[in-house]
């Protein structure tokens, strides 16, 4: 939490950053990212928050809060996304010959590239195999990824309140009065009218 309330309006600004990236007709600029690096970033993001019968972390524009955010609160790992793309990218050439980069894998081998690469445990007593700095960088994606699909959208975040959707939070910010007895003593309570006739 604390790391949340350092960095809050930064990723406020980074939040803002995505929700005019994908509400515009034209394809947003990255001010980080190198378009390769980007298209592998929303691929990874979107294994961690995939698009079902809800939207997922491409629709609300993750990969564009994740670009503003390595300019600002998180300039610091932007050596750990170069290290961690460089390393997904050369697994998923390892483990599917052909396949150049993650974002060129089908969906099923980007699940099980990132499998291997952030560690599940192996069947068998197999042991995963040994990337520097995976756990480093699959821990901070995973972070700025939620971040950047749940954080507040009334101040630019995910586009059409996708992440509070996904997690059935209620948009509303302002409920009507009659409150309950914990908020007696805010302007405006007032108290719900209790039947007080005997039938």
């Amino acid at each position: 939490m604390a790391l949340v309330a350092a960095h809050w309006p930064a990723m406020l600004a980074a939040a803002e950053h995505a929700h005019q990236a994908v509400q515009s007709k034209t394809p947003g600029k990255f001010e980080v990212l190198a378009p390769e690096q980007a298209r592998n970033v929303e691929a990874i993001a979107s294994q961690i928050i995939p698009t079902d019968d809800q939207p997922g972390a491409r629709e609300a524009g993750v990969v564009f809060f994740i670009d503003r955010a390595l300019k600002t609160f998180a300039k610091d790992s932007l050596a750990t996304y170069q290290k961690g793309l460089q390393g997904v990218n050369q697994l998923a050439g390892e483990m599917y010959p052909g396949v150049k980069s993650f974002a060129d894998a089908s969906a099923e081998q980007q699940e099980k590239v990132l499998t291997e690469f952030a560690g599940e445990p192996k069947p068998q007593g197999r042991s995963r195999r040994f990337i520097q700095g995976a756990d480093d960088f699959f821990q901070t994606i995973w972070l700025h990824t939620v971040f950047g699909f749940l954080v507040d959208p009334e101040a630019g975040g995910n586009r059409d309140y996708a992440g509070w959707k996904a997690i059935r939070r209620d948009p509303a910010h302002s409920f009507a009065p009659p409150f309950g007895f914990y908020d007696k003593d805010y302007p405006g309570w007032q108290a719900a009218a209790v039947e007080t006739e005997k039938k």
